[in-house]
């Protein structure tokens, strides 16, 4: 019993290394386990009697039928070989899961998945594994359960409590839509005009001076060089004739006078 191998996991039920039972059991290491309710036509629960070599809670009374996941197992497969080996009862197919219990102190730090199984027996009962066994009904367990709760083991008494009030099923969150790709655009950088103050303190400035127009300068011509003429050499013609002296001028006589000799 002690070269059994299990496998170790997390917080999650995710596995994570191996080791043996004894290891197992000694550090507290968290890992698997199934319990098996077997009722019959009248509603009564089969219990075990566990046997008193059991290195953990020998000759307490438990689920019909129980046991640790070997390493690689799956939880299904854990609870039809558990049915098989310690009361004989052969399945056909998976039992009904009902619940799973998280890893803590009072499961001895297994996960633990419970399944509901139909039979009326008969069993063949392995005497390795347990005592005896017997049918009960529900109502003669809780008087029991109540007045002597040592008389059961302490992951069956979790088994039974939440046989009584099962778990509300957890839902499983919807899937999140992916968000659509985000494009980034360029903002053009957009320059803010400077602050002006307040009219009451702006200084009013006088208007700007007229520049005077530039006048044109007028092109600057070369002065023109004067023409000298030259002198005529030939001699003014002399008229051979004598030139009459000039007559006086006649004076003009108004109307009404006479002219006579002085």
């Amino acid at each position: 019993m002690s070269d059994e191998i299990f496998d170790v996991v997390d917080d999650r039920d995710r596995v994570i290394g191996k080791q043996t039972r004894r290891e197992v059991h000694r550090q507290g290491l968290k890992h698997r386990a199934v319990h098996v309710l077997v009722f019959n036509p009248r509603g009564e629960v089969f219990l075990q009697k566990r046997s008193f070599r059991k290195d953990t809670f020998p000759g307490a009374w438990d689920s019909s039928a129980s046991g640790h996941l070997d390493s690689g197992e799956t939880y299904d497969a854990c609870s039809v070989r558990e049915a098989r080996e310690e009361i004989g009862l052969v399945l056909e197919r998976t039992p009904k899961r009902l619940f799973k219990i998280e890893a803590c102190d009072q499961t001895g730090q297994e996960f633990v998945w419970v399944y509901r199984v139909e039979s009326n027996g008969p069993f063949r009962l392995n005497l390795d594994e347990l005592e005896c066994g017997a049918f009960f009904k529900a109502d003669h367990i809780n008087r029991w359960m109540a007045e002597r709760p040592r008389d059961f083991a302490d992951s069956f008494r979790l088994v039974w409590q939440y046989h009584l009030n099962p778990p509300a099923p957890k839902v499983k969150p919807a899937p999140k839509a992916k968000p659509a790709p985000v494009v980034k655009v360029a903002k053009a950088k957009v320059e803010k005009p400077a602050a002006k103050p307040p009219a009451s303190r702006q200084k009013a400035r006088p208007p700007a001076k007229a520049k005077a127009a530039t006048p044109a300068k007028a092109p600057v011509r070369p002065a023109a060089k004067p023409s000298v003429k030259k002198s005529s050499t030939k001699k003014p013609a002399v008229n051979s004739r004598k030139a009459k002296p000039a007559k006086p001028p006649v004076k003009a006589v108004k109307a009404g006078k006479r002219v006579g000799k002085r």
